[in-house]
Protein backbone atom coordinates (compact mmCIF):
# COMPACT_ATOMS: atom_id res chain seq x y z
CA UNK A 1 0.00 0.00 0.00
CA UNK A 2 1.26 3.47 -0.93
CA UNK A 3 0.04 6.87 0.68
CA UNK A 4 0.20 10.07 -1.01
CA UNK A 5 1.29 12.76 0.91
CA UNK A 6 2.39 10.37 3.87
CA UNK A 7 4.62 13.57 5.46
CA UNK A 8 1.26 15.58 6.10
CA UNK A 9 -0.35 12.66 7.81
CA UNK A 10 2.72 12.73 10.33
CA UNK A 11 2.52 16.25 11.00
CA UNK A 12 -1.08 16.31 10.82
CA UNK A 13 -0.37 13.32 14.41
CA UNK A 14 2.14 15.94 15.58
CA UNK A 15 -0.06 18.82 15.79
CA UNK A 16 -2.82 16.68 17.32
CA UNK A 17 -0.43 15.19 19.96
CA UNK A 18 0.38 19.52 20.92
CA UNK A 19 -3.08 19.90 21.05
CA UNK A 20 -3.46 17.35 23.95
CA UNK A 21 -0.36 18.59 25.37
CA UNK A 22 -2.15 21.66 25.83
CA UNK A 23 -5.38 20.25 26.91
CA UNK A 24 -3.74 18.56 29.67
CA UNK A 25 -1.24 20.85 31.07
CA UNK A 26 -3.72 24.25 30.77
CA UNK A 27 -6.18 22.07 32.56
CA UNK A 28 -5.29 23.03 35.93
CA UNK A 29 -4.42 27.04 35.10
CA UNK A 30 -8.23 27.09 34.15
CA UNK A 31 -9.53 24.92 37.14
CA UNK A 32 -7.53 26.38 39.68
CA UNK A 33 -8.77 30.16 40.72
CA UNK A 34 -12.19 27.74 41.41
CA UNK A 35 -10.55 24.86 43.50
CA UNK A 36 -7.81 26.32 45.24
CA UNK A 37 -9.95 26.70 48.18
CA UNK A 38 -10.54 22.77 48.45
CA UNK A 39 -6.70 22.48 49.74
CA UNK A 40 -7.40 25.06 52.48
CA UNK A 41 -5.56 27.65 50.05
CA UNK A 42 -6.24 31.15 51.34
CA UNK A 43 -7.02 33.85 48.64
CA UNK A 44 -4.07 35.94 49.31
CA UNK A 45 -1.47 32.55 48.93
CA UNK A 46 -3.65 31.30 45.55
CA UNK A 47 -0.97 32.49 43.34
CA UNK A 48 2.04 31.86 45.21
CA UNK A 49 0.51 28.05 45.16
CA UNK A 50 0.07 28.00 41.45
CA UNK A 51 3.37 29.17 41.03
CA UNK A 52 5.16 26.64 43.20
CA UNK A 53 3.28 23.81 41.32
CA UNK A 54 3.90 25.11 38.05
CA UNK A 55 7.49 25.13 39.18
CA UNK A 56 7.53 21.80 39.79
CA UNK A 57 6.40 21.10 36.07
CA UNK A 58 8.31 23.82 34.52
CA UNK A 59 11.75 22.24 36.42
CA UNK A 60 10.47 19.10 35.14
CA UNK A 61 10.27 20.20 31.62
CA UNK A 62 13.78 21.76 31.81
CA UNK A 63 15.37 18.20 32.03
CA UNK A 64 12.92 16.59 29.66
CA UNK A 65 13.82 19.08 26.99
CA UNK A 66 16.99 18.29 27.15
CA UNK A 67 17.16 14.44 27.95
CA UNK A 68 14.00 13.91 25.34
CA UNK A 69 16.24 15.77 23.34
CA UNK A 70 18.84 13.28 23.36
CA UNK A 71 16.35 10.59 23.38
CA UNK A 72 14.78 11.21 20.23
CA UNK A 73 18.37 11.14 18.82
CA UNK A 74 19.19 8.03 20.41
CA UNK A 75 15.70 5.91 19.70
CA UNK A 76 14.39 7.68 17.30
CA UNK A 77 10.71 9.78 16.81
CA UNK A 78 8.68 7.00 16.27
CA UNK A 79 9.06 5.48 20.24
CA UNK A 80 10.71 8.78 21.27
CA UNK A 81 7.06 9.96 20.95
CA UNK A 82 5.49 6.89 21.96
CA UNK A 83 7.20 7.21 25.40
CA UNK A 84 6.57 10.66 25.74
CA UNK A 85 2.80 10.61 24.92
CA UNK A 86 2.23 7.71 27.28
CA UNK A 87 4.20 9.15 29.89
CA UNK A 88 2.20 12.63 29.96
CA UNK A 89 -1.22 10.65 29.16
CA UNK A 90 -0.56 8.40 32.54
CA UNK A 91 1.08 11.71 34.54
CA UNK A 92 -2.40 13.87 33.97
CA UNK A 93 -4.47 11.37 34.71
CA UNK A 94 -2.92 10.81 38.37
CA UNK A 95 -3.83 14.21 39.18
CA UNK A 96 -7.13 13.04 40.13
CA UNK A 97 -5.84 11.42 42.82
CA UNK A 98 -4.16 14.19 44.05
CA UNK A 99 -5.32 14.83 47.94
CA UNK A 100 -2.61 17.27 48.80
CA UNK A 101 -0.04 20.19 47.27
CA UNK A 102 2.30 18.26 47.40
CA UNK A 103 0.39 15.29 45.72
CA UNK A 104 -0.27 17.91 42.65
CA UNK A 105 3.85 18.93 42.77
CA UNK A 106 4.79 15.35 41.89
CA UNK A 107 2.25 14.86 39.68
CA UNK A 108 2.70 18.19 37.87
CA UNK A 109 6.66 17.20 37.76
CA UNK A 110 6.09 13.68 35.88
CA UNK A 111 3.36 15.87 32.94
CA UNK A 112 6.58 18.45 32.80
CA UNK A 113 9.29 15.48 31.97
CA UNK A 114 7.39 13.87 29.73
CA UNK A 115 5.25 16.57 27.90
CA UNK A 116 8.93 18.79 27.33
CA UNK A 117 9.38 15.37 24.74
CA UNK A 118 6.66 16.70 22.32
CA UNK A 119 9.05 19.99 21.31
CA UNK A 120 12.28 18.25 20.33
CA UNK A 121 10.38 14.89 19.00
CA UNK A 122 8.32 17.31 16.76
CA UNK A 123 11.04 19.67 15.54
CA UNK A 124 13.40 16.29 14.69
CA UNK A 125 10.21 14.49 12.67
CA UNK A 126 9.84 17.77 11.13
CA UNK A 127 13.16 18.23 9.76
CA UNK A 128 13.43 14.32 8.72
CA UNK A 129 9.96 14.07 6.72
CA UNK A 130 10.43 17.83 5.38
CA UNK A 131 12.91 19.30 3.32
CA UNK A 132 14.35 22.97 4.07
CA UNK A 133 11.54 24.99 2.09
CA UNK A 134 8.33 22.92 3.53
CA UNK A 135 9.72 22.71 7.20
CA UNK A 136 8.84 26.44 8.66
CA UNK A 137 5.62 25.23 6.94
CA UNK A 138 5.78 21.99 9.21
CA UNK A 139 6.59 23.78 12.24
CA UNK A 140 3.93 25.99 11.82
CA UNK A 141 1.07 23.45 11.25
CA UNK A 142 3.15 21.68 14.57
CA UNK A 143 2.83 25.44 16.47
CA UNK A 144 -0.73 25.67 15.44
CA UNK A 145 -1.76 22.97 17.80
CA UNK A 146 -0.03 24.31 20.72
CA UNK A 147 -2.24 27.00 20.01
CA UNK A 148 -5.24 25.46 18.83
CA UNK A 149 -4.82 23.27 22.34
CA UNK A 150 -5.13 26.90 24.15
CA UNK A 151 -8.38 27.58 22.03
CA UNK A 152 -9.97 24.29 22.64
CA UNK A 153 -8.68 23.73 26.02
CA UNK A 154 -10.44 26.69 27.66
CA UNK A 155 -14.20 25.20 26.96
CA UNK A 156 -13.53 21.71 27.00
CA UNK A 157 -12.20 21.78 30.75
CA UNK A 158 -15.12 24.52 31.42
CA UNK A 159 -17.47 22.35 30.47
CA UNK A 160 -16.30 19.09 31.99
CA UNK A 161 -15.68 20.45 35.43
CA UNK A 162 -18.94 21.66 35.20
CA UNK A 163 -19.97 18.09 34.53
CA UNK A 164 -18.13 15.85 36.28
CA UNK A 165 -15.95 17.83 38.66
CA UNK A 166 -12.27 18.51 38.56
CA UNK A 167 -11.22 15.18 39.74
CA UNK A 168 -12.62 13.28 36.55
CA UNK A 169 -11.80 15.70 34.68
CA UNK A 170 -8.45 14.87 34.88
CA UNK A 171 -9.08 11.51 34.10
CA UNK A 172 -10.97 11.85 31.00
CA UNK A 173 -8.27 14.16 29.26
CA UNK A 174 -5.43 11.64 30.19
CA UNK A 175 -7.12 9.17 27.83
CA UNK A 176 -6.74 11.54 24.68
CA UNK A 177 -3.03 10.91 24.56
CA UNK A 178 -3.43 6.70 24.79
CA UNK A 179 -6.00 6.75 21.71
CA UNK A 180 -3.49 9.20 19.80
CA UNK A 181 -0.87 6.30 20.35
CA UNK A 182 -3.35 4.24 17.96
CA UNK A 183 -2.42 6.21 14.83
CA UNK A 184 0.70 7.01 15.55
CA UNK A 185 2.57 4.01 15.51
CA UNK A 186 0.20 2.44 12.79
CA UNK A 187 1.12 5.41 10.58
CA UNK A 188 4.87 6.22 11.31
CA UNK A 189 6.29 2.97 10.71
CA UNK A 190 9.75 4.40 10.19
CA UNK A 191 11.72 7.37 8.40
CA UNK A 192 11.02 8.26 4.88
CA UNK A 193 14.03 6.72 3.28
CA UNK A 194 12.71 2.84 4.61
CA UNK A 195 8.80 3.61 5.46
CA UNK A 196 6.84 1.18 3.14
CA UNK A 197 3.67 3.18 2.14
CA UNK A 198 5.85 6.34 0.70
CA UNK A 199 5.85 6.58 -2.86
CA UNK A 200 8.67 7.40 -4.82
CA UNK A 201 7.93 10.65 -6.01
CA UNK A 202 7.37 12.01 -2.42
CA UNK A 203 10.37 9.77 -0.94
CA UNK A 204 13.06 11.85 -3.29
CA UNK A 205 11.06 14.85 -2.85
CA UNK A 206 11.83 14.51 0.86
CA UNK A 207 15.77 13.06 0.68
CA UNK A 208 16.12 15.80 -1.90
CA UNK A 209 16.67 18.44 0.95
CA UNK A 210 16.19 16.23 4.57
CA UNK A 211 18.04 15.46 7.48
CA UNK A 212 17.74 11.74 6.70
CA UNK A 213 19.64 12.37 3.87
CA UNK A 214 22.64 14.74 5.76
CA UNK A 215 22.87 12.35 8.38
CA UNK A 216 26.58 10.30 8.54
CA UNK A 217 26.17 6.98 10.77
CA UNK A 218 29.17 6.57 11.45
CA UNK A 219 29.97 9.80 12.79
CA UNK A 220 29.12 10.66 16.46
CA UNK A 221 26.98 13.12 17.73
CA UNK A 222 28.28 16.10 19.66
CA UNK A 223 28.12 16.33 23.28
CA UNK A 224 26.56 19.06 25.00
CA UNK A 225 29.80 20.44 25.96
CA UNK A 226 30.90 20.93 21.85
CA UNK A 227 27.36 22.26 20.74
CA UNK A 228 28.14 25.16 23.00
CA UNK A 229 31.29 26.29 21.59
CA UNK A 230 29.13 27.48 19.18
CA UNK A 231 27.66 30.87 18.34
CA UNK A 232 24.59 29.31 16.76
CA UNK A 233 23.87 27.20 19.48
CA UNK A 234 24.53 30.08 22.08
CA UNK A 235 21.79 32.01 20.07
CA UNK A 236 19.08 29.42 19.61
CA UNK A 237 19.32 28.81 23.64
CA UNK A 238 19.30 32.51 24.51
CA UNK A 239 16.56 33.78 21.65
CA UNK A 240 14.24 30.80 23.47
CA UNK A 241 15.23 31.46 27.14
CA UNK A 242 14.28 35.10 26.27
CA UNK A 243 10.90 34.82 24.70
CA UNK A 244 9.29 32.01 25.62
CA UNK A 245 8.72 33.42 29.00
CA UNK A 246 6.17 36.10 27.38
CA UNK A 247 4.01 32.84 25.72
CA UNK A 248 3.86 31.51 29.33
CA UNK A 249 2.96 34.24 30.86
CA UNK A 250 -0.46 33.92 29.32
CA UNK A 251 -0.70 30.19 29.51
CA UNK A 252 -0.05 30.27 32.92
CA UNK A 253 -1.77 33.23 33.86
CA UNK A 254 -4.63 34.67 31.51
CA UNK A 255 -7.46 32.77 33.63
CA UNK A 256 -6.36 34.50 36.98
CA UNK A 257 -5.93 37.89 35.23
CA UNK A 258 -9.59 37.32 33.68
CA UNK A 259 -10.93 36.64 37.05
CA UNK A 260 -9.29 39.36 39.35
CA UNK A 261 -9.47 42.11 36.04
CA UNK A 262 -12.77 41.13 35.31
CA UNK A 263 -14.46 38.98 37.72
CA UNK A 264 -14.84 36.39 35.21
CA UNK A 265 -16.64 32.74 36.20
CA UNK A 266 -15.21 29.99 34.59
CA UNK A 267 -18.18 29.88 32.06
CA UNK A 268 -17.01 33.50 31.39
CA UNK A 269 -13.32 32.16 31.31
CA UNK A 270 -13.66 29.31 28.81
CA UNK A 271 -15.79 31.86 26.93
CA UNK A 272 -13.34 34.41 26.38
CA UNK A 273 -9.82 32.58 27.18
CA UNK A 274 -9.98 30.56 23.58
CA UNK A 275 -10.04 34.04 21.89
CA UNK A 276 -5.89 35.35 21.93
CA UNK A 277 -5.17 31.57 20.90
CA UNK A 278 -7.16 31.70 17.69
CA UNK A 279 -5.34 34.62 16.96
CA UNK A 280 -2.07 32.54 17.62
CA UNK A 281 -2.93 29.59 15.90
CA UNK A 282 -3.13 31.44 12.46
CA UNK A 283 0.11 33.72 13.62
CA UNK A 284 1.45 30.02 13.52
CA UNK A 285 0.84 29.24 10.06
CA UNK A 286 1.02 32.43 8.62
CA UNK A 287 4.84 32.49 10.14
CA UNK A 288 5.33 28.96 8.48
CA UNK A 289 4.24 30.30 4.87
CA UNK A 290 6.19 33.66 5.19
CA UNK A 291 9.66 32.00 5.32
CA UNK A 292 8.82 29.40 3.29
CA UNK A 293 7.78 31.59 0.29
CA UNK A 294 10.81 33.42 1.25
CA UNK A 295 12.97 30.05 0.84
CA UNK A 296 11.09 29.89 -2.39
CA UNK A 297 12.38 33.24 -3.63
CA UNK A 298 15.88 32.07 -3.16
CA UNK A 299 16.07 33.33 0.35
CA UNK A 300 18.82 30.97 2.54
CA UNK A 301 16.31 29.13 4.80
CA UNK A 302 18.18 30.63 8.56
CA UNK A 303 17.86 34.31 6.75
CA UNK A 304 14.32 33.99 6.05
CA UNK A 305 13.85 32.46 9.33
CA UNK A 306 15.32 35.45 10.85
CA UNK A 307 13.05 37.50 9.10
CA UNK A 308 9.78 36.09 10.35
CA UNK A 309 11.45 36.16 13.77
CA UNK A 310 11.65 39.86 13.46
CA UNK A 311 8.23 40.40 12.12
CA UNK A 312 7.10 38.58 14.94
CA UNK A 313 8.54 40.55 17.32
CA UNK A 314 7.82 43.63 16.18
CA UNK A 315 3.60 42.44 16.29
CA UNK A 316 4.35 41.12 20.10
CA UNK A 317 5.91 44.47 21.09
CA UNK A 318 3.13 46.55 19.01
CA UNK A 319 0.58 44.57 21.07
CA UNK A 320 2.43 44.76 24.37
CA UNK A 321 2.76 48.08 24.52
CA UNK A 322 -1.02 49.35 23.32
CA UNK A 323 -2.16 47.18 26.34
CA UNK A 324 0.36 49.34 28.88
CA UNK A 325 -1.03 52.60 26.54
CA UNK A 326 -4.49 51.41 26.94
CA UNK A 327 -4.77 49.27 30.80
CA UNK A 328 -6.66 51.12 32.01
CA UNK A 329 -9.41 51.71 29.69
CA UNK A 330 -9.15 47.55 29.51
CA UNK A 331 -10.90 47.36 32.66
CA UNK A 332 -14.07 47.93 31.41
CA UNK A 333 -13.41 46.60 27.81
CA UNK A 334 -12.37 42.65 27.95
CA UNK A 335 -13.19 42.71 24.08
CA UNK A 336 -10.19 45.36 23.45
CA UNK A 337 -7.89 43.19 26.21
CA UNK A 338 -8.71 39.90 24.45
CA UNK A 339 -7.67 41.15 20.96
CA UNK A 340 -4.66 43.07 21.89
CA UNK A 341 -3.44 39.85 23.56
CA UNK A 342 -4.28 38.30 20.78
CA UNK A 343 -2.16 40.25 18.85
CA UNK A 344 0.60 39.37 20.99
CA UNK A 345 0.39 35.78 20.82
CA UNK A 346 -0.51 36.43 17.09
CA UNK A 347 2.96 37.27 17.03
CA UNK A 348 4.79 35.06 19.19
CA UNK A 349 3.72 32.21 17.17
CA UNK A 350 4.84 33.79 14.00
CA UNK A 351 8.26 33.92 15.09
CA UNK A 352 8.50 31.01 17.28
CA UNK A 353 8.10 28.07 14.79
CA UNK A 354 10.80 29.65 12.81
CA UNK A 355 12.67 29.85 15.70
CA UNK A 356 12.43 26.05 17.12
CA UNK A 357 13.47 25.40 12.78
CA UNK A 358 16.79 26.81 13.12
CA UNK A 359 18.58 23.94 14.66
CA UNK A 360 17.79 21.70 11.29
CA UNK A 361 19.03 24.50 9.48
CA UNK A 362 21.96 25.00 11.11
CA UNK A 363 22.88 21.36 12.99
CA UNK A 364 23.74 18.08 11.24
CA UNK A 365 20.81 15.81 11.56
CA UNK A 366 22.18 13.63 15.06
CA UNK A 367 22.35 17.01 16.68
CA UNK A 368 18.82 18.70 16.03
CA UNK A 369 17.00 16.47 18.39
CA UNK A 370 19.88 17.48 20.92
CA UNK A 371 20.35 21.39 20.11
CA UNK A 372 16.11 21.90 20.08
CA UNK A 373 15.92 19.76 23.75
CA UNK A 374 18.60 22.79 24.43
CA UNK A 375 16.61 25.35 23.29
CA UNK A 376 13.51 24.13 24.96
CA UNK A 377 15.61 23.11 28.32
CA UNK A 378 16.51 27.51 27.74
CA UNK A 379 12.96 28.89 27.38
CA UNK A 380 11.53 27.01 31.20
CA UNK A 381 14.53 28.53 32.80
CA UNK A 382 13.33 31.86 31.53
CA UNK A 383 9.83 30.92 32.07
CA UNK A 384 10.55 29.69 35.80
CA UNK A 385 11.95 33.45 36.86
CA UNK A 386 9.07 35.02 35.38
CA UNK A 387 6.64 32.38 37.33
CA UNK A 388 8.02 33.25 40.15
CA UNK A 389 7.95 37.03 39.87
CA UNK A 390 4.19 37.33 39.02
CA UNK A 391 2.66 36.88 42.51
CA UNK A 392 5.17 39.93 43.51
CA UNK A 393 4.69 41.99 40.79
CA UNK A 394 0.90 41.75 40.62
CA UNK A 395 0.09 42.56 43.76
CA UNK A 396 -1.41 45.68 43.05
CA UNK A 397 -1.73 45.83 39.04
CA UNK A 398 -1.06 44.25 36.15
CA UNK A 399 1.61 47.10 34.53
CA UNK A 400 4.76 45.19 35.35
CA UNK A 401 3.17 41.81 33.96
CA UNK A 402 2.79 43.47 30.78
CA UNK A 403 6.08 45.42 31.16
CA UNK A 404 7.56 42.47 31.78
CA UNK A 405 6.66 40.99 28.54
CA UNK A 406 7.86 44.47 26.44
CA UNK A 407 11.34 44.11 27.98
CA UNK A 408 12.08 40.36 26.60
CA UNK A 409 10.88 40.55 23.14
CA UNK A 410 14.00 42.73 22.32
CA UNK A 411 16.13 40.69 24.19
CA UNK A 412 15.15 37.43 22.47
CA UNK A 413 15.83 39.63 19.22
CA UNK A 414 18.45 40.24 19.75
CA UNK A 415 19.92 37.22 20.86
CA UNK A 416 18.55 35.49 17.27
CA UNK A 417 19.64 38.33 15.48
CA UNK A 418 23.49 37.88 15.89
CA UNK A 419 23.49 34.08 15.34
CA UNK A 420 26.71 32.75 13.25
CA UNK A 421 25.48 32.42 10.13
CA UNK A 422 27.85 29.74 9.69
CA UNK A 423 25.84 25.91 8.91
CA UNK A 424 26.96 23.12 11.12
CA UNK A 425 27.28 20.06 9.26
Amino acid sequence: MKVHGLRWYIILLIGFATVINYIDRSAINIMWPYIYQEFGISDVDNKSTLALITTFFMLAYAIGQTSTGKLMDGIGTRLGMAVSIAGWSISIALHALARSIFAFSIFRFLLGFFEAGNWPGATKSNAEWFPAKERAIAQGIFGAGASLGSVVSAPIIAILYMAIGWKATFFVIGGLGIIWLIPWLLVNKSTPDKHPWITREEQEHILSDSIAKEIDHDVKPLSWKELLSYRSTWGIVLGRFFIDPVWWLFVTWLPTFLKEQFLFDIKQIGAFTWVPYLFAAIGSLAGGFYSSRLIRQGVKPEIARKRAITTGSVLMLIGLLAILFWLSELKDNPYLAMGLIGLTLFGFQFLIGNLQTLPSDYFDGKNVGTVAGMGGTAAVVGTLFTTWSVPIITQTSYVSFFVLGAVLVPLAWLSVKFISSKIIK
